[in-house]
């Protein structure tokens, strides 16, 4: 299969997307392998983060979208088995959407106690 490259440097490697969801999806991976997102070390993470900013205003020059998506997907979701970040143009009328699962009302009527657990383990965690 061909790769569009876009835009590449010591850290990240930037294609189309060979299934794009609209003209000028690119994915954006390192070149180290990682899986998901909790296994980037900083250096990796910032470039992807920093290399999402450049090529949306990339892609927002080049489109004139009605907006830009970044999304990434790990776990069972990662399809490469290797940390990527999507980035597309978007548009009113492109009928990508998020959605919801039928039912939230557990996870709406527990915000409270989850939002104590959760700021518990980020403590845990940043103390680490």
């Amino acid at each position: 299969m061909e790769t569009h490259i876009v835009y590449e440097n010591e850290l990240v490697t930037c294609f189309l997307d060979h299934a794009p969801l609209n003209e000028g999806h690119i994915l954006i991976l390192p070149k180290q392998h990682y899986v998901d997102v909790d296994d980037l070390d900083e250096a990796a993470a910032f470039e992807i983060m920093k290399t999402s900013a450049m090529l949306a205003k990339v892609l927002k020059g080049r489109f004139q979208p009605d907006g830009i998506t970044v999304i990434q997907n790990g776990g069972t979701f990662n399809e490469l088995n290797h940390y990527h970040m999507h980035i597309f143009p978007r548009y009113e009328s492109d009928g990508f959407a998020w959605v919801e699962p039928a039912d939230t009302t557990n996870a709406k009527g527990r915000l409270s106690d989850t939002r104590e657990q959760l700021m518990t383990l980020v403590s845990q965690q940043l103390s680490v």
